[in-house]
This record gives structure tokens, C-alpha cells and sequence, in this order.
């Protein structure tokens, strides 16, 4: 099936008069991952600057629904949702929505997933005529078909906030070109601080309090979790627990909170218990979202594996210190001065990449096994010195 799609991408693809016509309507395919949604954001903004806030257009599975929205580039109205509970729910409503995308005329689309079969006959499907995505030249990366009528070469050596503008900047480009492509996007903007309402705030210090956190305590944020997605990235629970001891003792102005999702809240909590600490609290699974980024707003330092979190933190105010392991920060680390990378570099790390459909053979994460406690408490403590002489 894909590759009789991909023969009729293939004849499309050979009009290119029909492909360099103007576009004023642009939907973006970003189904998953809310961190690389928050890197893609300087692409989101170049496409609102080029046709306006109200022509452009998103697909995204319903979970990453939320980022998007806090972004605040696309109007709420304009973000069409996927639902995954099930394959029957999902095979539904990808139907309805790629019904209401078509009858929009669409003309541009851009797809933000990285060698996604699934993303890439999504594409295909919205009807529009200039359609931009990164295809395996030579072999390079699983076979997604001939779908796009730009088909621009992934670079591996691009930092992924710049491969999701290139995607954008692409339309404008002759098809005919590629895998050529000379243009160099600038440096990508930061995104807009999260603004809280104050009843919110007041929500979340409340939240706080009632777990025994006083007024006045500096807040140190940890994240010992990571996507299921990828596990590897997790850095030893047992590690963490160490790590809070020995901040809690340098700093006894300091609170250290751990955070999570809900199915995550029973192992945090016997991490917190580990600690044994009632300057050491268990938030997991007890904030929504945005609570949590109310909650960086009001912390110092976040200390988390790469994940989520690490993107939302450059939202805030938040210091953030991000572990790496099988993913280098060169290519994902969140941009900005607030954002400090932890990576041990051994020979095998990178293993996953979009190259690969991120699979791995790895089953002992040495990567982030050989980046010790006492690398990161140095560093937690530098910057949590630093950032509390600059407020003084």
C-alpha cells in the first residue's frame, strides 16, 4: 500500500509548477513527544509570520495537545487531535480529522516527524499540493515512500530546533533542487516565558504548604523518571536518592521535590522515603502540566534525565540540568543559558537518532551509568550558588 502511494507521490512530485504556487494555508504533523514540540517552536512562529496566526493548521496526537496550546503560536480552534486509547479510536478520528483538513484546501504541509511512515501518508492524505519532509536518500533511514514534493536530506548535525525550521524554510524552495538545499535558518528565538495566572500560583504554594514545605524554602526540582518511550535515558533512582541527601546537607535552605506522572508516583515516593528527609516531598502524579510549570517558576534548579521536562523548564525561569545518554545534547539539549547538559560521551552513545527510527540493541545503559553523582551535585551546587548570588 505505501508504495503504491508512494508511485503516486512520485507523479505528483513531477509537476513542480503546481508545487511552487503560492501557499496560504499551512498544517504542521507533529503527532508526538511534548519536548521536541517545544524545540520545534521557532518553526511554528516562522510559519504564523508567513501567512498569518489564522492559516495555520496542526495535527498532533490528543496527549501533545496541551503544548501546543501553551505555545499560544496556533489558534486552539486551528489544532485537529488524534485520540489514542485505542487503534479503533484512533483509526476514527485520524479519519475525521484528516476529512476536516481536506475540506480546509490545505495547500502547504509540513511534516515534523522524522521518517514517520505514519506521519508521512498522513501528509499525503491532507491533499495538499506542496508537501515537505525529510526522505531516505540512498537508503538512510526507513523507507517512508515518495510522498513529499519537498524532500528535504536529514543532517544529522543539526541541532533539532534548526532541522524543524529548515522543514519550514523549504517551501519556499524548488523542488527540483533537492537533496541540495543551501539555505542556513538563523538562530532560533526562545520561546515566550509561561505567564501564570496568580490564582494559580497561589494554588500551587498552597499544594506546597500543605506538604510541609514552609514559606522561604528554596525549591529544588528533580525528575528521575523518563519517557517510556526510550528507557535507557534513566538515570539510576538509587543515584537521585544520593543526590538529594547530599544537596539537603549543603543547602539547608533548600527543599527538594520530586516529580512525575501518576503511574510513576509509587516508585517516586519510595525514593522520597529513601531520602528520609521532611525538607523532601513526592509531587508525582499530584500537578497537571501547568501546575508543574507554575511550580518551575517558583523553584531554583531542576536536576532531570532527557525528557519532557527539560524542554518545558526553558519556559520558565528555572535552571535546568538535563542527563544525556543514548541522545547527545548537540542535537537535543533545550536551548538557552538556563539549560546545563550532562553527557558522559562514552564511544557508543549516541546509539538512537532519527536514522534508526530511534531503536536501539542496547540493554545496559553504561551512558548514563558513567555520569556520577558527583558530577552532578557539583554542578547542581555551582549553578544553585550562582543563581542565588545573582538574586542577592
Amino acid at each position: 500500500m505505501l508504495r503504491r502511494l508512494g508511485n503516486l507521490g512520485r507523479f505528483l512530485t513531477r509537476r513542480p509548477s503546481e508545487a511552487q504556487e503560492p501557499f496560504t494555508k499551512v498544517v504542521i504533523i507533529k503527532f508526538a513527544e511534548q519536548g521536541s514540540t517545544v524545540l520545534a517552536y521557532d518553526a511554528f512562529r516562522i510559519v504564523v509570520e508567513r501567512v498569518g496566526r489564522e492559516n495555520v493548521y496542526m495535527l498532533a496526537f490528543e496527549e501533545n495537545r496541551f503544548i501546543v496550546d501553551l505555545l499560544g503560536l496556533i489558534p486552539p480552534e486551528n489544532v485537529f487531535t488524534v485520540e489514542t486509547q485505542s487503534l479503533f479510536k484512533m483509526i476514527v478520528s485520524a479519519l475525521r480529522r484528516l476529512g476536516q483538513i481536506r475540506r480546509l484546501k490545505i495547500d502547504a504541509c509540513v511534516d515534523m516527524e522524522f521518517f514517520s511512515r505514519l506521519a508521512a501518508v498522513f501528509a499525503f492524505l491532507t491533499g495538499a499540493k506542496r508537501r515537505v519532509g525529510y526522505h531516505t536518500y540512498f537508503g538512510e533511514g526507513p523507507y517512508i515512500g515518495d510522498l513529499f514534493t519537498h524532500r528535504l536530506l536529514y543532517n544529522s548535525h543539526l541541532h533539532a530546533s534548526t532541522s524543524f525550521s529548515s522543514l519550514v524554510y523549504a517551501l519556499d524552495a524548488d523542488p527540483a533542487q533537492f537533496p541540495t538545499f543551501a539555505e542556513a535558518p538563523p538562530p532560533s528565538q526562545a520561546p515566550l516565558l509561561f505567564q501564570p495566572e496568580q490564582g494559580e500560583v497561589r494554588e500551587v504554594e498552597e499544594m506546597l504548604m500543605r506538604e510541609g514545605v514552609a514559606p522561604g524554602h528554596r525549591l529544588v526540582i528533580f525528575n528521575s523518571n523518563a519517557s517510556d518511550l526510550l528507557p535507557l535515558r534513566r538515570w539510576d533512582g538509587k543515584n537521585y536518592v544520593v543526590l538529594a541527601k547530599r544537596l539537603l546537607e549543603m543547602f539547608p535552605e533548600i527543599c527538594v521535590v520530586f516529580s512525575g506522572a501518576s503511574a510513576e508516583s509509587s516508585e517516586i515516593s519510595n525514593l522520597v522515603r529513601e531520602v528520609g528527609s521532611s525538607r523532601c516531598i513526592c509531587l508525582a502524579g499530584r500537578t497537571t502540566l501547568r501546575q508543574l510549570l507554575v511550580l518551575y517558576g517558583l523553584s531554583e534548579l531542576l536536576v532531570t534525565n532527557d525528557s519532557g521536562p527539560a524542554h518545558f523548564a526553558i519556559l520558565t525561569g528555572i535552571d535546568a540540568v538535563t542527563l544525556f545518554g543514548p541522545e547527545t545534547p548537540l542535537l537535543f539539549a533545550p536551548p538557552g543559558i538556563r539549560s546545563h547538559a550532562i553527557y558522559a560521551g562514552v564511544a557508543c552513545s549516541p546509539c538512537v537518532n532519527a536514522y534508526n527510527n530511534r531503536q536501539t540493541a542496547c540493554r545496559n545503559n553504561i551512558c548514563m551509568q558513567s555520569i556520577t553523582v558527583d558530577q552532578v551535585f557539583e554542578a547542581a551546587s555551582r549553578i544553585y550558588e550562582q543563581r542565588i548570588s545573582l538574586s542577592r
